[in-house]
């Protein structure tokens, strides 16, 4: 793997940060200094440190995307682009954690660690998923009180608590702990509102960062990582 590569999915900073790490000369191979981002490395067996701090490589892959519209979140589809096509990264088996809609944007984890996925979608966690959102329709004050009991979806399904909290007459931010399909588009016509744009900030613990631009990814660091798995 090259070096510039292998720095950046382990979350020392961007593949251009890190590359200037390196041609500063601040990355040791084997105990010699390396000037040279493209090397290649042997990632289970080099010894490599970088401002003094020893790389312990993992296989997992960890990747925060800010999604912009138009792409579905798949790991392949035959007529619409996929999140997965954002990504130069070559490693077999990474796929989106949840979906979010063609339309939607914002924070999206894209990894191949299943067992993450699993409890970070599994239902008995009731991992936060928070977005902010506008509107068309006429918000009342008493709709802050039906998501806190529940909304009460056209099917009948009564969906756990959220919270809502109204930005200006016609945005807001909501945080929901489930994900049924297009549930907030669906709260929302519940209410006698239609959803006319959704972006989500955070999922868990983990935050859409405000300098990453649409279709732009970055890989998690450590802590990031650890706040994930908490």
């Amino acid at each position: 793997m090259r070096l510039d590569k292998l720095l950046a999915h382990m979350g020392y900073g961007s593949r251009k940060e890190v590359k200037s790490f390196i041609r500063k000369g601040y990355v040791l191979l084997n105990g010699e200094a390396v000037f040279d981002d493209d090397i290649k490395v042997d990632e289970e067996n080099d010894e490599i440190v970088i401002l003094n701090q020893n790389v312990e490589y993992q296989k997992q892959i960890y990747i925060l995307l800010h999604k912009p519209k138009g792409y579905v979140s798949a790991t392949f589809d035959f007529k619409e682009p996929t999140v997965l096509d954002l990504i130069e990264e070559t490693q077999k088996g990474l796929f989106p954690v949840g979906r979010l809609d063609k339309d939607t944007t914002g924070l999206l984890l894209i990894t191949n660690d299943g067992k993450l996925a699993h409890e970070l979608l599994s239902p008995k966690h009731h991992v936060a998923k928070e977005y902010e959102l506008t509107f068309t329709g006429e918000f009342k004050e008493s709709f802050i009180k039906q998501f806190q009991e529940g909304i009460v979806l056209e099917d009948g399904y009564i969906c756990k608590p959220a919270e809502f909290i109204l930005l200006e007459s016609n945005k807001g931010r909501i945080t929901i702990y489930e994900g049924k399909f297009h549930q907030i588009k669906r709260m929302m016509q519940a209410l006698g509102m239609e959803v006319t744009s959704l972006k989500r900030i955070a999922f868990g613990r983990l935050r859409l960062p405000l300098d990453l631009k649409d279709g732009e990814y970055r890989f998690l660091t450590k802590d990031e990582i650890e706040l994930l798995k908490a």
